[in-house]
């Protein structure tokens, strides 16, 4: 068979409810891998939340972060690094237009560097994942680089009046979607930036036709990626919008998708799974 590259998404995907990667998931991808065909990330996250899974896995390729806002190659330096950040003061605008709603708060990443507009230790602790450098207080007076995304985090009953105002005032410079409970954020990143647009960079790097592409998803940040790829697969506990664009639907992450769609597309042989567990669910 010819070499596939498989595009992974993290949460809701690769990932089950606990935040980990099954064995028989990691022995999947592990044995494509030793096959020649190519494992990637294609995920929201930061990659200082990622690179413990492309090391677990062993993969070997660039990593797609922040829905592409970032793609690097965590074993290679002189992989050209792509970087899509939001202009500052188009950040700054956007904090000063949305005061008037009732939000909980703001969250700027610069690649690894957070910036988090008003003290919230709950925020903080999730955001400390990877030790960045943690940066409280007004954003608009502490960035000092352009962001690589932008988090508002509201209530959800706030989400349609706050994206009815960044569609009419911002809709030319950035594209924003939402997360899926029970984060409850809305992000924002530069216009026409997708895990599509990522994923295809990648594959030309790769030299893979679309044709050999799998991709993941499970949420409206994959929409772009899943139709791009030659297969796109969405998740059972996906959104319906994800599933209608796909050409398959696997099972959901806990029942470990990812790795059921696999074994059966590539006919990958019991003897890949040597306890005795992995083999009765195989």
């Amino acid at each position: 068979m010819e070499k596939h590259l498989i595009a992974l998404d993290l949460d809701g995907t690769l990932l089950n409810h606990k935040q980990e990667i099954t064995l028989k998931t990691k022995k999947v991808l592990q044995y494509l891998i030793e096959e020649g065909h190519e494992v990637m990330i294609a995920t929201g996250r930061p990659p200082r939340s990622s690179i413990e899974f492309y090391e677990e896995i062993g993969m070997k390729t660039p990593m797609i972060n922040f829905n592409a806002a970032y793609i690097s190659h965590p074993l290679d330096k002189n992989f050209p690094v792509f970087h899509s950040p939001l202009e500052m003061e188009i950040v700054k605008e956007i904090i000063h237009g949305i005061e008037g709603f009732n939000l909980s708060n703001v969250i700027v990443e610069v690649v690894d560097d957070v910036y988090i507009h008003a003290h919230d230790e709950k925020l903080i602790n999730i955001f400390l994942m990877g030790n960045p450098q943690l940066t409280i207080g007004d954003i608009r007076e502490n960035l000092q680089n352009n962001p690589t995304a932008m988090l508002i985090h509201t209530k959800e009953d706030n989400y349609t009046d706050i994206r009815s105002h960044l569609t009419k005032n911002f809709s030319d410079i950035i594209d924003h979607r939402t997360w899926a409970a029970p984060w409850n954020v809305i992000e924002i990143i530069q216009k026409g930036i997708s895990k599509g647009d990522g994923v295809t960079k990648v594959a030309d790097y790769l030299n893979i036709a679309r044709e050999n592409v799998i991709a993941f998803g499970d949420e409206d940040n994959d929409l772009e990626m899943l139709q791009w790829a030659g297969t796109g697969v969405a998740m059972a506990n996906g959104i319906d919008q994800v599933k209608e664009v796909a050409n398959a639907v696997t099972l959901t992450n806990n029942e470990e998708g990812v790795a059921s769609f696999l074994i059966d597309y590539f006919e990958i042989p019991l003897s890949v799974f040597n306890d005795e567990e992995d083999l009765n669910y195989a």
